[in-house]
């Protein structure tokens, strides 16, 4: 697909700059290309950043910097401490703050100009559309799947651009989906992948500052747009190698079956159920936890009473040298996926599995329990409900 060359300025010029505005944003009036004109754009401009995350603290950060005026945050969790090692906006006097909150603080502390919004809320179907229509373009810093096609939808209903960008370990992709000039997220992606394919940061990690390059590849996207300089990532997708430092653009195309933003789109509306598009647990996973679930405090008990069962730690090394439940073996899951663990499984006594979340190890009991393990179990909440019911001393991550 042929890049689509400058489009018209997405915000109409504001009022002119105050003497104080000038020395602010002299660095950005001396380039041709925005000049007076393009930063009262920028001044004018609405954008809403979907999270105050890994990804959204870079952006707000550097799109508070650069002067857009009004700046929306959708945002409803709060301040972790490993959070700390990639959400910059965030600091250690923030922990167990309103992530909203401390990054409205931290944008007054680099750009008093800027209008800050918080929307402290879940975004879904009942205020997705009511929010977007107050911004010009919306940036995504999530990192779930249900969301960024919920995003989507309501981008293409309203005709807003949406910019895109996802991170995983060393790996980091971006690009601009505006369904009026290109490609939609599901005409590059009409599917989600299957349940447990693609893990989270939070499940598989990532390298602090990829969230800056990311980032900052989504600012630059949204100042080209609202001034009308360069070429958009519209029909583009830029992929990021960390681990190779290379850059990468592959051509996407619309797609003329898309249910959304095809010709003949028959998704008139939002979906009624995201998360159920997206499921979490494959449906073979969710039949084989019912029944089949045990919590942490069942768990312990269990140890406590020395049962004879052999307790499965799912995990990758990594996160098994970070903490574990006492008494536990570490199978990562792939092995479970590939078959090799099953000459490993005992067949004298019961099977209890576990993972971080309870993601993985539903996933890997519906393996055991198809290969003929009737009796296996798996710990809901897994280390995470370790640690915070049983034992608080261990670390969380």
């Amino acid at each position: 697909m042929k890049p689509v060359d400058s489009l018209a300025p997405l915000v109409e010029p504001g009022p002119p700059l105050t003497v104080e505005q000038v020395r602010r944003y002299s660095r950005h009036l001396i380039i041709p290309d925005v000049a007076m004109t393009g930063q009262r754009r920028m001044m004018a401009a609405k954008v809403l950043c979907v999270g105050a995350g890994g990804l959204g603290s870079p952006a707000l950060m550097y799109l508070a910097a650069a002067g857009v005026g009004t700046l929306g945050i959708v945002e409803y969790d709060v301040v972790d401490e490993s959070n700390l090692q990639r959400q910059i906006i965030h600091g250690q006097s923030d922990i167990g703050k309103s992530k909203a909150q401390s990054a409205k603080e931290s944008v007054a502390e680099i750009n008093p100009y800027v209008n800050v919004v918080i929307h402290e809320t879940r975004l879904d179907n009942s205020n997705v559309m009511e929010l977007f229509s107050q911004y010009d373009l919306i940036i995504d810093g999530t990192d779930n799947f249900a969301t960024r096609y919920l995003v989507n939808d309501a981008c293409v209903l309203l005709g807003k651009p949406y910019i895109w960008g996802s991170i995983y370990r060393f790996d980091g992709q971006a690009s601009v989906f505006w369904s009026e000039h290109g490609p939609c997220y599901r005409c590059l992606y009409p599917e989600p992948p299957p349940p447990g394919m693609v893990p989270s940061c939070a499940e598989g990690g990532v390298l602090g500052v990829l969230c800056a390059s990311i980032g900052s590849i989504q600012v630059t996207e949204a100042i080209k747009l609202i001034t009308g300089i360069g070429e958009p990532l519209i029909g583009r997708l830029m992929i990021y190698d960390a681990l190779e430092m290379s850059y990468r653009k592959v051509a996407i195309r619309k797609d003329p079956n898309c249910v959304i933003c095809g010709p003949n789109a028959t998704q008139k509306a939002l979906m009624e159920d995201y998360e159920g598009f997206c499921g979490a647990l494959s449906s073979q996973a969710t039949d084989a936890v019912a029944g089949s679930t045990i919590t942490v405090t069942e768990l312990k008990s269990k140890l406590d009473n020395k049962e004879n069962f052999m307790l499965i730690d799912v995990r990758e090394p990594s996160e098994f040298e970070i903490v574990r439940i006492p008494g536990s073996v570490l199978i990562p899951k792939q092995e479970f996926l590939d078959g090799t663990v099953l000459s490993k499984l005992p067949q004298d006594r019961p099977i209890v599995l576990h993972c971080k979340s309870g993601v993985r190890s539903a996933e890997c009991l519906a393996v055991v329990k198809a290969a003929g393990f009737a009796d296996a179990t798996h710990v809901s909440g897994g280390v995470v409900a370790w640690v915070k019911q049983i034992d608080p001393s261990l670390p969380e991550y």
